[in-house]
């Protein structure tokens, strides 16, 4: 059989069903189906002019039918209990292998954010501790104001920032 020919025999390679196994399956369940709607059928009982009880489908004409319900079946079972091991339930190996795939991947991202967290912080707690340093230092700082200019800051300011970026490495260099 040419190579062709097999990848059109087969719906889905990792079940290996056939297209004539789908097919077998779809025509189980159109002849299940006719039966069914028989069985659904609405049923009449009478009794003839010799006085013999007849049952079926369609009365005969004349005669007095009484149509029959159909039996009460009894009440479904109920659901059985969770397993004690938290409702699991056998998976595929399909279907343990695309769960295991997923797991790992959704670990190896978290790894991931964890590690580009902790450059983060490790380069922001370089950062502060660097700004921090040549604020204590004591060397001229400046910045550009709104309009452009070079501008200096004062003790004042000095003081407020040594503040702030020591707040900073606190929080950045636990």
């Amino acid at each position: 059989m040419s190579d062709s020919r097999k990848a059109a025999l087969y719906c889905h390679p990792c079940l290996g069903l056939s297209v004539d196994t789908s097919m077998t399956k779809a025509l189980l369940c159109a002849v299940g189906l006719a039966f069914a709607a028989t069985a659904l059928a609405q049923q009449y009982r009478w009794v003839d002019k010799d006085g013999k009880v007849g049952y079926g489908d369609t009365p005969p004409p004349g005669v007095q039918a009484t149509p029959l319900r159909p039996p009460v079946s009894a009440p479904a079972a109920p659901p059985p209990a969770a397993k004690k091991d938290g409702g699991m339930r056998e998976l595929s190996p399909e279907a343990a292998f695309r769960k295991r795939q997923q797991e790992r991947q959704e670990g190896e991202q978290k790894a991931a954010k964890e590690r580009a967290d902790a450059e983060a912080k490790r380069v922001n707690c370089e950062q502060s501790q660097a700004s921090l340093r040549t604020l204590q230092s004591g060397q001229r700082i400046s910045s550009t104001n709104a309009a452009g200019e070079r501008v200096f800051i004062g003790d004042e300011e000095r003081a407020k920032e040594i503040e702030r970026t020591q707040r900073a490495v606190n929080d950045w260099c636990k």
